[in-house]
Parts: structure tokens; C-alpha cells; sequence
């Protein structure tokens, strides 16, 4: 039996609901994957995936909103957090000599269950507050949410400067996922966005390097102990 029109239309925009929900909850997955990793090489190998199905997610809500630009915002995402920004990493921390574990702020299993917890939390409070907002936007906030408290989680509780750039980096991204979950942004805005993050980049590889010349370490502790030595 052939599908009327309405059917048609219907099991399309199911597809195009689905996809969009694997993509957004695919990065909140390597999200959760971030917290797991205890070495830095591994950690910028999710990062790097992490930027992909960003690149992916932007480009299919490019495609379901009909918005050119946003191919521009996946591009980004792909060329500088996907390839350039992990690539550039790898090599400092070649240059910075580091190749031990991550030391973290508390257990990895700790970590993950607060993880859990503030995706739980996201789920629920974004989709409580846009009850009256599209059902695809509404959602993908809801992750967007969860990929930003992720990327706090993964700031506070790794000690290594390096593993605190990746979850600032992580945090960007679910940054993006939202605006452009909420029928894009504009262009100015992706530009601007884009030249923020390299500066901010260049920036915090100048203060590594400053890090390592004056600790002979990247742990932030360091910088405690220090200030502590001053007071």
C-alpha cells in the first residue's frame, strides 16, 4: 500500500528528528567520554571526535533549516576544533615534554556519575522551562546543556592546564550546538565566535609555555602552592 502525502511527510520529519537527536546526543555521549580518559593523548583524540559530530550536527541543521551560512559554522568546526586545534595541542604538549596520566579531582567513576547526574538534571530543567518552544529545538537545548555543564565538569576536576583547555574548548561546542539548535545564528555572530576561540587559543598556549618555564610543570596546583608561598 502506497503512503498518502501526509504519511510521507510525516516519516520524513520523524527522520529528520532522529538524526538530529543521535547527533546532538552522539556529543553529549563523547562528552561523557571526555570524563573517562585519564591520559592526555586519548583526551584530545575524543576532543577531536568530539568536534566532528559537532561538525556533523551543525551541518544537518544546516540542511533541515535550509540556512547556507551554517555550513560555514561546520566548516569551522571541522578545520580549526576537529584537525588544527587538536593537532597543535599534541605537539605542545610534545614541546612541554608531558606524557603522564591526567591527574584528576577526584575518581573517574566519581566523575562519571556526576556526569550522569548533570545530564539528568539538564534533561529536565531545559525541557520544563521551553515547554512552548519546537519540540526539535527544545531537545537539542536540552543537550546543548548537558554538553556545557560536561565541559564545566571537565574544567573543575582535571588539575592538568592542558585537559582544562579541551573541557573550555568542549564547553564552545555545546555552545554552538544550541544556537544553532535554535534555528542558527547569525553570521557576524560565527565569525566572531570563530576569531575568539583562535585568539583565546593562542593566548592560553602562551601561558602554558609560561607555566612550564616557571613550575617545570603544567599541573595548576602549582600555581596554588605558589600563592601560597607569596601570602
Amino acid at each position: 500500500m502506497t503512503p498518502t502525502m501526509p504519511q510521507t511527510i510525516a516519516m520524513t520529519g520523524g527522520f529528520v528528528f532522529d538524526v538530529a537527536h543521535l547527533l546532538a546526543g552522539g556529543l553529549v555521549l563523547v562528552s561523557l567520554m571526555m570524563l573517562y580518559q585519564r591520559r592526555l593523548y586519548a583526551l584530545l583524540n575524543v576532543f577531536a571526535l568530539h568536534a566532528l559530530v559537532l561538525t556533523f550536527s551543525v551541518a544537518w541543521q544546516a540542511y533541515i533549516q535550509d540556512a547556507p551560512h551554517l555550513y560555514i559554522t561546520a566548516a569551522i568546526a571541522l578545520v580549526f576544533k576537529a584537525i588544527v586545534i587538536p593537532l597543535a595541542l599534541h605537539r605542545m604538549i610534545v614541546q612541554l615534554g608531558i606524557h603522564r596520566e591526567i591527574e584528576t579531582a577526584g575518581g573517574v567513576g566519581l566523575t562519571m556519575l556526576l556526569g550522569m547526574g548533570l545530564v539528568a538534571l539538564s534533561t529536565v530543567i531545559m525541557l520544563k522551562v521551553t515547554s512552548e518552544a519546537d519540540p526539535l529545538a527544545r531537545e537539542d537545548l536540552a543537550f546543548a546543556l548537558s554538553v556545557v555543564l560536561l565541559g564545566l565538569l571537565v574544567m573543575v576536576t582535571r588539575r592538568n592546564a592542558v585537559s582544562q583547555v579541551v573541557g573550555f574548548m568542549s564547553l564552545e561546542n555545546g555552545l554552538v550546538l544550541a544556537a544553532t539548535g535554535a534555528k542558527g545564528m547569525p553570521f557576524v555572530v560565527e565569525i566572531s565566535v570563530a576569531f575568539s576561540i583562535l585568539i583565546a587559543f593562542i593566548v592560553i598556549g602562551i601561558f602554558l609555555f609560561r607555566i612550564r618555564e616557571r613550575f617545570d610543570t603544567v599541573d595548576v596546583q602549582a600555581l596554588d602552592r605558589f600563592r601560597g608561598e607569596m601570602s
